[in-house]
C-alpha cells in the first residue's frame, strides 16, 4: 500500500506569533506534531521552542522510517536525536520540566492490508473505510473535553475570561504544575528530548484497503468536531473531501472569532494551531 496525500492544511492560531504544528510524509507515512505552548522563557534559539520539538520531531521521523525503520524504531531514533539536539541547544538545563519542549504526535506507517498509527497526546486520526462509519483513532476528543472544563475552572476561579492566554499570570502557575507532570508516572507521555517516551508511545494497527481515506491532525483542527460540534466524524471526512481543508479551515477560524473569549467554548486561546493532512490508501 501507499498514501496518496490529498490535501494539506496547517493554520497558525495567532498569525502574528510561530505555528507550533508541523507535518511531513512520503509515500510509506504521514505525521503530524503539535508543539506545545511554551510556558516560560525559550531554551532554544529560533521562532519557539514547541515550533522546534514539532519540526524537528516530524523531520526526524520521516528521515528514519525513509532509511528503512520500523515504526516504533523510528520513534525511538527521533525521540534520541530530539534529546541529544536539545542538549547541545540549549541555552541552559531546564531548572522545571514545564520548560522542556513537548509535543502530541500522531503518525501513520504503512503495514500489512493497512497501517500502525503511533501517537502521544491529542493529535487523532480519521479512519473512513468504504461505506463503514469513521472511526477515531486516538484520544483527541476526551482530551479536549477535560482540557475545556479545566479552561472552564480557572476562568471561574480567577474571574477571567477563559481565552484570555495561557501566559497570563493568573493562569500560569496552574499549568505549569499540569506540564511538571509529563513523561512522569503520575503523568501522561509526549514527544520530546526524552529518549524514555519510546516505550509509552501508543499503537494501534489499523486495516485500511485501498480507497480507505485517512485524515490526520492537531487537536486544534479536531475542534471542530470535538469542541465545536460544528460536524460529526463522518461529517468532517466528507467535508474534507468535498469542501477542501482551506474551506473547514475559514469555518474553524469563523466559529472562534464569534467567540473570541471562550465564553460558549471555553478554551485558553481564541485559536489553537490547526493542521491537517488528509490522505487516501492506493
Amino acid at each position: 500500500m501507499a498514501f496518496e496525500i490529498l490535501d494539506s492544511l496547517s493554520l497558525p492560531g495567532n498569525p502574528e506569533k510561530p505555528n507550533d504544528d508541523a507535518f511531513a510524509h512520503f509515500e510509506r507515512a504521514a505525521v503530524v506534531l503539535d508543539g506545545a505552548t511554551g510556558l516560560g522563557e525559550p531554551l532554544l534559539p529560533g521562532e519557539s521552542d514547541a515550533a522546534w520539538i514539532a519540526r524537528f520531531g516530524a523531520n526526524r521521523l520521516i528521515a528514519h522510517l525513509k532509511e528503512g525503520a520500523t515504526a516504533q524504531s523510528a520513534v525511538k531514533y527521533a525521540l534520541t536525536d530530539a534529546e541529544r539536539s536539545f542538549k547541545g541547544l540549549q541555552r541552559r538545563p531546564p531548572a522545571e520540566t514545564y520548560e522542556i519542549p513537548f509535543a502530541a504526535m500522531m503518525l501513520a506507517v504503512e503495514s500489512a492490508g493497512g497501517f500502525d498509527a503511533l501517537w502521544f497526546g491529542d493529535c487523532a486520526a480519521l479512519v473512513k473505510r468504504g461505506d463503514e462509519p469513521a472511526i477515531l483513532i486516538g484520544e483527541a476528543f476526551a482530551k479536549k473535553s477535560s482540557e475545556s472544563s479545566y479552561a472552564a475552572k480557572l476562568a471561574a476561579r480567577t474571574g477571567l475570561p477563559p481565552a484570555a492566554g495561557v501566559n497570563r499570570p493568573e493562569f500560569l502557575g496552574a499549568l505549569r504544575k499540569a506540564r511538571d507532570r509529563l513523561n512522569t508516572a503520575e503523568g501522561s507521555w509526549s514527544f520530546g528530548p526524552d529518549a524514555r517516551a519510546a516505550d509509552h508511545v501508543q499503537m494501534k494497527r489499523v486495516a485500511a484497503p485501498s480507497g480507505t481515506f485517512v485524515l490526520i491532525a492537531s487537536d486544534g483542527f479536531l475542534a471542530l468536531v470535538g469542541d465545536y460540534a460544528r460536524y460529526s466524524e463522518d461529517g468532517l471526512m466528507e467535508a474534507a473531501q468535498t469542501k477542501g481543508l482551506a474551506a473547514l479551515g475559514e469555518e474553524l477560524r469563523e466559529i472562534e472569532e464569534v467567540d473570541p473569549v471562550g465564553e460558549k467554548f471555553p478554551r485558553f486561546k481564541k485559536s489553537d494551531d490547526a493542521t491537517a493532512l488528509l490522505l487516501r490508501v492506493s
